[in-house]
């Protein structure tokens, strides 16, 4: 009786397992989630059209710009008289 009880004991742990898989296989990865999927925004026939939003150019002061270049130029290793030069086509592009 006692060998009886054991072997239903050890079937009762086993799993399902379907005809050509293993014990050994990975469990199957959960579904992808659903996508969120939103309405885009419709405007309205009566409402105001949003002014443009335009964005200057940062450039600085002159003397900022001219100073930069000044400092490029030196980098550069040009010479007095070519530096200048360069600072001044530089500064006002």
């Amino acid at each position: 009786m006692l060998a009886l009880v054991a072997a239903s004991a050890a079937s009762a742990q086993q799993q399902f397992i379907p005809p050509g898989g293993s014990q050994y296989n990975p469990p199957l990865p959960p579904p992808p989630a659903v996508p969120k999927i939103e309405v885009p925004v419709i405007p309205k026939m009566d409402a105001p059209p949003a002014p443009p939003r335009v964005q200057g150019l940062q450039r600085g002061s002159f003397g900022d710009r001219i100073g930069k270049c000044l400092d490029d130029a030196a980098a550069a290793g040009l010479g007095p008289t070519e530096r200048a030069a360069y600072s001044r086509s530089c500064a006002n592009q």
